[in-house]
Formats: C-alpha cells, structure tokens, sequence
C-alpha cells in the first residue's frame, strides 16, 4: 500500500471509517515487518520464545537449548573431576548428539582431550519448531570444546548414506590425517541403503506372541501387553536398519582410504538385559539385529588384523533414552532397577558409564572382555544382589505401591532431561534464542 494510495482515501467517509482504514494499513505493514524479521531473524541474531516441554507418546517433541547446553555442561564437568585419561586422541563418533554417543565424545575430548568428528542427523529451529535436542547438544558441545582449545566438528546428515561417509573420510583426510577410534551409535527407525531402497526397524518378539507386563507411560499404571511377533521380513529389515552392516561400510571406506591408525578401535552398542526382558530384545527382532552387530565387530577385527585394530561390542547398562522409551516392559524394568542400584549405590547414567569404558576398560591392557569378546558395561546391573532385588520387586509391584517399589520420578527425570527440561538452574519460564548456531556447521 503506497502513500499515494493513501492520500486518495476518500474524505467524503465518515471519521471512524477512515480511521478504522488506516488501523488496517498500520496492521498491514506491521505483519509485512514482522515476516521480514523471521525470514531474516539468523542475520538478526535469533528468536526467542518460551519453551515448554510438548509430549507425544514416547517423545518430546519440543528441546530447550539452555536446558540441553546445561546438561552437557554437567557431563563435561563430571569428566573433568574425574581427572584426565590416556586413551584416544582423534575421534569419529557416528551418531554423536545423544545419548551413550554424546557421553562418549564428551568423555574421549574433555578426559582424553582428544580432537573428536561427530555425525548426526538433526535439525535446528524452524518455524514454530525448536530444534531438536541433538542438535543444541551439538552446539554446546562445540562451544565448550572450543573454549578449552579443543577440536570439534559436527557434520549434519544422514550416517547411513555414502555422500556424508565421503564427507567424514575427507574431513579426517583434512584435519587429522588418520583416526584411532570410530565409535558408532547409531539408532534409527529407518535406513535407506545405496541403492535407494528404505528398511525400517521393529520392535517385536520373534516366532511367538509375547505378553507381559509393562507401565502405561501416559498414566503412569502397570497394564497386561501383547505384542504379536515380528514377521521374517521385518526382522530382516530391523537387521538391515541395527545391525552390523552400515558399521563395516564405514571401517570399509576409512580403511581403504588409509585414515585408521595403527592399533585402532572401534566399539558399537548393545544391551542384553534380564530374563524378563529377553522375549521383547534380547531373543527378539532387535536382538537379531544386535547379533548381526556382533558378528560384524568380529570381522572387522580380522580384517583390521594388519595394523593391529580391534572392534568391540560394548554391552551397555539399561537407561532411559528415546529408543528404551519405545520398548514394552523396559520402562517398567529400568525404573525397577534405578530404585534398587540408587538404594545399592552403583547406579550410573550415559556419562558416568562412557568415562568408565574409555577410563576402565576400552583403553586398558588387557581390555577386560566375556567369553564373546564383549566388553560388559552391563555388569553393575547384572551383579547378582541387583537382579535378585529387582526380581523379587518385579513380582510385587502394583499400581498402588508403585512408587514405593519402582524410581519413576527418576525415569521421568531422565526422560525430560534427555529434550533439556527438568535441569536445576534453568528458568523454564523465560524467553530463550530456540535459533541456536553450532559452530562448524554453516
């Protein structure tokens, strides 16, 4: 609308209708500004909002990024009090932004002060959307790695697609020569391999119906499930998306470009879990997908034979993450077990387990492995005063002493503090900038 237009407002109308014309074009020019500052708000320097954690099933689909960098501020601190390791010194993590992955990177860089490549697939804030909470941990990690000098880059993409592994190998080519360990943590709904043909995983028993019971995480009440089993298609397809075989792609790639070090390592994650949770994990579809997982790592140590590289499947303790929260009867297991290792006092998250891998075991002489060649991070769970405690709650448990028996104050502690919401010193009701930058991303 030009002045122009203006002046020929008719004078012959009435006062209020020419000022009700003008309250018009005022409000147009307004909106036009205000979609000019969105479209620009990156240059501007952010945009700010109030944010709330939005649930929907077993995911938040909001992240508050003071929350998230807060949180990795915590692990970071928990690393350095716990004083510098020997171990590792340049790092590809695959699967970088959550999770086991993120403790990992956070752990090698700021115990080993090592020079760490993360992958992941997240996005930033757009439109009324926060970004996703990998992607603010992204971002502070970064930050913090670069104010204490230490080398970090992110690359923003698809881990399983060969465009972002050439990506990765000319990024190491670049930067750091070769790599002496590849940490792959990958978990994925989906996999689109390179002929352009899309798997996705299941989460179900295999060859028999299963029933047990589990915890509506909606209302927080024990409830009888059953899941049908999964059929031979979709395991095969939950094996192509979890198993073994975009790991050896990446070891392939690396190796044939000569960008893995003498004795490298590379370690991916599994669970094993108890009795009650084997039908759903361990002997179900994912279970084959994390067998798969393991016959690849001993392939790849007899390929990596010539320089001396090992691969190893680290059996990890239950925790809550997005994944665990998708599976039946694991929510009410894990919060069985929180309130039986919390009471015992052997109780660990993510970053306290991957400084006990790098600190303990994945770096030690001898590595310290099961009969399978397996490195047991699952042992203070399976310790046998853990399980028979857990057992005989398990038994007992109910709606109305629930809380009394299981820690299910802690699992939702844990689940909101994965998305940044629930983390002391955070004020959740002020305006913060959702458009959060990570540094070596453009």
């Amino acid at each position: 609308m030009t002045a122009e237009r203006l002046e020929t407002f008719p004078e012959s109308l009435p006062f209020l209708s020419r000022l009700c014309y003008n309250k018009i074009i005022v409000l147009l020019f307004y909106s036009m500004e205000i979609s000019w500052l969105y479209r620009h708000r990156r240059q501007l320097g952010g945009f700010f909002m109030i944010v709330k954690p939005k649930t929907r099933g077993f995911i938040c689909t909001t992240a508050h990024p003071v929350g998230c960098a807060r949180h990795v501020a915590d692990q970071i601190a928990y690393v350095k009090a716990q004083g510098a390791m020997t171990g590792c010194k340049n790092v590809l993590v695959v699967g970088c932004s959550t999770g086991f992955g993120l403790a990992t990177r956070i752990a090698a860089a700021f115990g080993c002060g090592a020079k760490t490549i993360g992958v992941s697939y997240d996005h930033p804030a757009s439109g009324k959307r926060t970004g996703t909470p990998g992607w603010y941990n992204n971002a502070a990690f970064e930050t913090y790695a670069l104010e204490d000098g230490l080398y970090a880059k992110t690359l923003i993409g698809d881990a399983f697609s060969q465009e972002m592994k050439e990506q990765a190998a000319e990024l190491i080519q670049k930067d750091l020569g070769q790599i002496d360990l590849l940490v792959y943590s990958v978990a994925a709904p989906r996999r689109t391999d390179a002929e352009g043909r899309t798997y996705s995983s299941v989460l179900k028993p295999v060859g028999a119906p299963f029933k047990s019971r589990s915890i509506d995480l909606s209302t927080n009440q024990i409830k009888e499930v059953s899941i049908e089993p999964a059929s031979g298609e979709e395991v095969a397809a939950t094996v192509k998306v979890m198993g073994g075989e975009d790991w050896q792609l990446w070891i392939d790639l690396l190796k044939e470009k000569g960008l893995l070090a003498q004795s490298f390592a590379t370690v991916a994650y599994s669970y094993i879990g108890p009795e009650v949770t084997h039908a759903i994990y361990k002997n179900g579809s994912i279970g084959q997908a994390k067998k798969d997982l393991q016959e690849t790592a001993l392939r790849i140590t007899e390929q990596l034979s010539a320089i001396g590289g090992k691969a190893f499947i680290s059996v990890n303790k239950a925790l809550v993450t997005q994944a665990s929260a998708a599976i039946p009867v694991v929510p009410l297991y894990i919060s069985i077990l929180f309130h039986v290792m919390k009471e015992q006092g052997t109780h660990e998250g993510c970053i306290e387990q991957m400084d006990r891998l790098l600190r303990k075991k994945l770096f030690a002489s001898p590595i310290p492995v099961d009969e399978e060649n397996r490195i047991r991070m699952d042992d203070w769970e399976m310790d046998s005063r853990v399980q028979s405690a857990v057992d005989s709650l398990w038994n007992q448990v109910t709606d109305e002493n629930l809380k009394q028996y299981a820690d299910l104050d802690g699992y939702w502690k844990d689940f909101y503090q994965l998305f940044g919401f629930g983390i002391d010193g955070v004020d959740y009701d002020a305006d913060v900038d959702v458009d959060v930058k990570i540094p070596s991303v453009e």
